[in-house]
């Protein structure tokens, strides 16, 4: 079995030397930026490790490992637009430092050439991937509208939040385990166990997110502590609150909605999120995850030793503080 490290240098250099194209320049310089802003690939890599999982050549799946990250690129230069982000990996967004018409084209592009990389597979197994990559590609759209549309509304519950964060984020990681062990010839099975784990694993993750923003320490997380709190973001742990909270608490929670004073507001929430133990609660639901998604990988019919590489990768994915 290779490495992290060593699937995500080939990873890297697979990108180094592919071209998406030069004319107009316009359209096509704003794509290799955005691809060469960097990040963990963890996407791509996944769909290497699945494959050397099932103990194919990880060579045989790098064009489809690449659409991964190209597919996933495309995601976040739509959702720089919407969310007006002006970084992105602390260099400025495409559309920041280009315009919005020409992100908005750069990430159309993006799309297309990520399924012509696919269709470059070598496998009998291509329309079987295909139909992963699609399918997975209409979800996180539709994920990306249901969290625009809890910005409207008061009353997300939780099993709208998970399957919120399931479409927008948990199913491309799935999704990549999955076209991975496609491309190896793993059976039908098999494959569906490994979109399952890595499903759960990124639900999990995203709860960890949730945690992290409120409960974790800026100069380990990288970013401001209760950024979701003064936006008023539904995450999991404000959810939990406001189905917890008794009538004179739900009153100073409404009214911390309003509270322009950020560090007040934040430091409101959280003497509130300490009262009804919303860190417990939340810990609890990102372990119901994990265990769901170890129970997935057990159940694939290969040799225990060779699995710990993904679990490795978990443990990995759920201690990261940024």
């Amino acid at each position: 079995m290779h490495s992290y490290s060593e699937l995500l240098s080939l990873v890297n250099q697979k990108i180094a030397t592919t071209s998406y194209g030069s004319n107009p320049k316009e359209l096509y310089e704003p794509i290799e930026y955005m691809m060469g802003l960097g990040g963990k690939r963890l996407r791509p890599v996944l769909t290497l490790m699945a494959c050397d999982l099932f103990n194919s050549p990880v060579e045989q799946a790098l064009d489809a490992a690449l659409a991964v990250e190209v597919f996933h690129n495309f995601t976040l230069v739509h959702d720089d637009i919407m969310d007006n982000a002006p970084l992105r990996r602390g260099q400025e967004t495409i559309y920041k430092k280009w315009n919005m018409p020409v992100a908005i084209l750069s990430g159309d592009l993006m799309m297309i050439r990520a399924v012509e990389l696919l269709a470059q597979t070598k496998t009998d197994n291509f329309l079987p991937i295909l139909s992963v990559f699609n399918d997975t590609a209409a979800k996180v759209c539709e994920g990306q509208q249901i969290d625009m549309n809890f910005e409207t509304r008061k009353d997300v519950s939780h099993a709208e939040y998970i399957e919120m964060i399931t479409l927008k984020t948990a199913v491309l990681l799935g999704a990549s385990l999955k076209i991975g062990a496609l491309i190896a010839s793993a059976s039908e099975e098999d494959a569906t166990h490994m979109y399952e784990f890595g499903k759960n694993i990124g639900i999990a993750f995203q709860i960890q997110d949730d945690i992290l923003d409120s409960f974790g320490v800026t100069a380990q997380v990288g970013k401001m502590i209760g950024g979701d709190i003064a936006a008023n973001k539904k995450t999991l742990l404000l959810i939990e609150l406001l189905e917890s909270v008794h009538k004179d608490d739900l009153k100073t929670l409404l009214a911390l909605f309003e509270e322009t004073n950020q560090e007040k507001k934040i430091e409101g929430v959280l003497a509130l999120y300490d009262k009804y133990q919303i860190k417990l609660f939340a810990e609890a639901k990102k372990q119901q995850y994990l265990n769901d998604a170890y129970a997935h990988l057990e159940a694939i019919k290969i040799e225990a030793k060779k699995k710990e590489i993904l679990i490795h990768t978990a443990q990995d994915l759920m201690e990261r503080m940024s």
